[in-house]
């Protein structure tokens, strides 16, 4: 029943008092509507539902009610109904878009203000979709896309929900290349310059000779005065070699060696590069028989980018072993 001014000594029929209660109740007859709507004087104490297959919206315009005034809108169509401030007010503690079988009261506190009480709040359906959905907001529940694999999830505040998929710009690392340790010598070329250090990491390497050392050098300088390693932090060099020692290697191909190498600021072109490398393996098949433990710093005196690392046996050729080069951010 649609809001009344009553008179003194009126009497009312059965119907109006049933229609009067139902009011007073949410219920009664509903204005049915299928297209966009915007609310006038006579709904006020009505129940207004929406049904249509595409999203529709309820426009509050002020000068229309009177505080205390209330608007049942219900919204029973697939598409949602959006309830839109005109010209009015309209607040809400939940969400102003009802999905599908979502209600809620409009209650006006003045002419041109009114405070939505959406039934369900959150909306009675999710926007996700796919696997790796992540539930966000707009202006409303949305659904943001997963991402491509390996991208994070970045704030944007130019995105409609603040956030977006992207390439990482900082920390981690990228497996750049994995080569298997043969032959007299292996080259690790064309190394992109887009990182800030490289590390090496070479498992099980062994060569045809027990003890044989695992050398490493870099853009195939093999000229005399352009590496060095140093024990200990508070060790000196000389320049006095073609390569850099690693590790003593493996005793033989049963047992088990890892070595790290890590090459700092490799990309720039306006100081020498420092390296740091440490090595472990066991000599004998014994899993528990731990004999060669190395570390070492080291430095190259050259300024140009290191775009290029070869490894290589101090004799004989590599029979086992395999590198993986990761690029860090």
């Amino acid at each position: 029943m649609a809001k009344q001014t009553f008179t003194t000594g009126q009497v009312l029929t059965a119907a109006q008092m049933t229609s009067l209660q139902q009011t007073a109740m949410l219920g009664g007859a509903a204005s049915a509507k299928t297209a966009s709507y915007t609310l006038v004087a006579a709904d006020a104490g009505t129940a207004i539902s929406m049904s249509n297959a595409s999203a529709t919206t309820i426009t509050v315009n002020t000068g229309l009610f009177a505080a205390g005034d209330t608007v049942f809108i219900q919204n029973i169509g697939a598409g949602a109904c959006t309830i839109t401030a005109g010209t009015a007010t309209v607040a809400t503690a939940g969400s102003l878009i009802l999905p599908q079988n979502d209600a809620g009261i409009l209650y006006f506190t003045a002419t041109g203000t009114a405070t939505f009480y959406d039934f369900i709040q959150a909306g009675a359906v999710s926007p996700l979709t796919t696997k790796g959905d992540v539930y966000t907001f707009s202006t409303s529940d949305a659904r943001l896309a997963v991402g491509a694999n390996d991208t994070v999830l970045t704030a944007d505040s130019a995105q409609a929900t603040g956030l977006k998929w992207a390439t990482p710009t900082a920390g981690g690392m990228t497996l750049i290349s994995t080569t298997s340790l043969t032959g007299a010598s292996i080259t690790l070329s064309s190394i992109p310059s887009t990182y800030k250090n490289l590390q090496l990491i070479v498992r099980n390497y062994y060569a045809v000779n027990d003890g044989n050392r695992l050398n490493f050098r870099f853009n195939a300088d093999a000229t005399s005065n352009r590496h060095v390693s140093l024990s200990t932090i508070s060790g000196t060099g000389s320049f006095n070699g073609t390569a850099t020692n690693a590790t003593n290697g493996q005793d033989n191909a049963a047992s088990q060696g890892l070595t790290v190498i890590d090459v700092f600021d490799y990309a720039n072109t306006t100081t020498w590069k420092f390296f740091r490398s440490s090595s472990i393996a066991n000599d004998q098949t014994s899993a528990t028989d731990v004999a060669f433990f190395t570390a070492a710093l080291g430095a190259y005196n050259q300024t140009g980018a290191i775009s290029s690392i070869e490894l290589f046996p101090s004799s004989s050729n590599f029979t086992a072993g395999s590198v993986l080069l990761y690029g860090v951010k």
